[in-house]
């Protein structure tokens, strides 16, 4: 070997530990970036020994897919139980201290104390405000459910905007990665890449098509384009004010609708799927429930209207909705729940509670001139059709003959089921994607220890260079010497 080849074998080696940690310094640098895959540098033979051929980027498409998938997943299922412990908390949360349900049992709790006193106007009036505060319940409650529907549709508007903005920024970040000749390095692209996949995967559920050139086109996993060579547009237009009669608008990716998310281990492949389940199901079904036992109230304390014909209209009694009349039976109105309260009447005469009369219909046999205090009739009937079946609407998704208590005890049996039943369901999924990420990181991820290794190693490499070029330069200082 001549001594100007080991010169420029040693120039190369000394290129090469450059490049090399230069890698190196990245990857630990990037050690807690979890949207960094671990580079390589690759050597290859040459006429001046090894040399920096390629940098080589850590990757596993099954494992990165599997990754995004159970993303969504998880997205999707956390996004729901939040939403359902927004509703448990509505109702006092662990013990549902609030629920229609408790203050139910706590009013029917109340009449029996007035059955056994029944001419105690201070008890009459402690349960009149025991029935206002079960209106006021409902009221609440329905409330909560519709802000929760709006919010959910606000939402909705902020995720669709967050979507077509990094739907944007994957075109560009896939047109450079297009753009990049082969043998280039594009891997920084690529984390982008990868790292906006993610971040999309969140929102809505995909699945991805790597081409030719590097070129990726993203489905939605019910198979709507939402990206190839530019994005596909997401339409949604929100709603400004949420009743119980108002319906959502759908989200659409290129002109077809996004399906909701469906049951308490949800379907839903990202946050709107399960924003859209909040909204359009879970919602309006516990409003109808809320609905169909206010109506059940007002139909159970409704009162015979005598100024009608035969036969009598009822009109409500105890409790009124602001309209005329009292709905058909095993019929939800909507909003009915929202509007419930109790007859202005009572709270100035409470014994009406125990007479009747808020229509003219005195049941007390002593008449409104002269009650008999002692009288219970009406006091007893109200408490026995309490527990006594009625007819309820099925679409509440409860039995559509029960009692008034059960049907309110049942509305809280179904929100705590689906309830655990989607926090069960997310810690699952939660814990799916904590193993899928791992064994992604351990394929793509950063070890320190490995890097430091290698590290020493190239240390080493630098020393054997630098002892090359020490060689040679005695050689050199040698020969000059001899010439003399």
């Amino acid at each position: 070997m001549s001594l100007s080849s080991a010169i420029s074998i040693a120039q190369q080696a000394f290129s090469n530990t450059a490049q090399q940690t230069a890698i190196v310094s990245k990857n630990i640098a990037n050690a807690g970036n979890a949207d960094y895959s671990r580079r390589l540098a690759l050597l290859g033979s040459t006429g001046n020994g090894a040399q920096v051929v390629s940098i080589y980027r850590a990757q596993n498409e099954a494992l990165l897919k599997q990754s995004i998938a159970n993303i969504g997943e998880a997205s999707g299922q956390a996004r729901l139980s939040d939403g359902l412990e927004l509703l448990k908390s509505a109702l006092g949360g662990n013990n549902y201290e609030t629920a229609p349900a408790k203050l139910l049992s706590q009013f029917r709790e109340s009449l029996q104390t007035l059955a056994s006193t029944p001419g105690n106007k201070t008890i009459a009036a402690a349960a009149v405000t025991s029935a206002q505060d079960l209106a006021n319940s409902l009221n609440k409650t329905s409330d909560t459910v519709q802000n929760m529907r709006e919010d959910a549709d606000k939402e909705i508007a902020l995720e669709v905007d967050k979507l077509n903005s990094l739907l944007a920024d994957f075109e560009k970040v896939n047109n450079t990665i297009k753009a990049t000749p082969q043998g280039g390095d594009a891997n920084d692209a690529l984390d982008q890449r990868d790292k906006i996949l993610k971040q999309v995967s969140e929102i809505i559920g995909i699945s991805t098509v790597t081409r030719g050139n590097n070129d990726t086109v993203i489905f939605t996993t019910d198979g709507t384009v939402l990206f190839e060579n530019s994005p596909r547009q997401v339409t949604f237009a929100p709603t400004t004010a949420f009743d119980a009669t108002t319906t959502g608008n759908k989200i659409f990716v290129d002109g077809v609708p996004i399906a909701a998310g469906s049951g308490a281990d949800t379907t839903a492949k990202g946050k709107l799927a399960s924003l859209v389940q909040l909204r359009d199901d879970v919602g309006p079904k516990f409003q109808s429930q809320l609905d169909e036992i206010a109506r059940g109230l007002v139909e159970l304390f409704k009162e015979g209207n005598p100024s009608g014909a035969p036969p009598i209209p009822y009109q409500p009694g105890l409790f009124t909705w602001g309209s005329p009349g009292v709905p058909a039976a095993g019929t939800v109105v909507p909003g009915l729940a929202s509007k419930i309260t109790v007859n202005a009447l009572a709270k100035a005469n409470p014994l009406l509670l125990r007479d009747g009369g808020f229509n003219g219909v005195v049941s007390n046999p002593g008449g409104a001139a002269n009650p008999s205090p002692g009288y219970t009739g009406l006091i007893d009937g109200f408490i026995n059709k309490m527990g006594e079946n009625m007819s309820f609407d099925p679409s509440t998704g409860l039995d559509g003959t029960s009692s008034l208590l059960n049907l309110a005890t049942g509305s809280v049996g179904w929100l705590e089921q689906t309830r655990k039943t989607a926090s069960t369901a997310d810690v699952s999924k939660q814990a799916m994607l904590s193993r899928t990420q791992e064994a992604l990181s351990k394929q793509t991820g950063v070890s320190i220890d490995e890097e430091l290794s290698l590290l020493l190693d190239l240390e080493q490499s630098y020393k054997a260079s630098a002892k090359l070029v020490s060689t040679v330069d005695a050689m050199m200082a040698a020969l000059m010497e001899a010439v003399r």
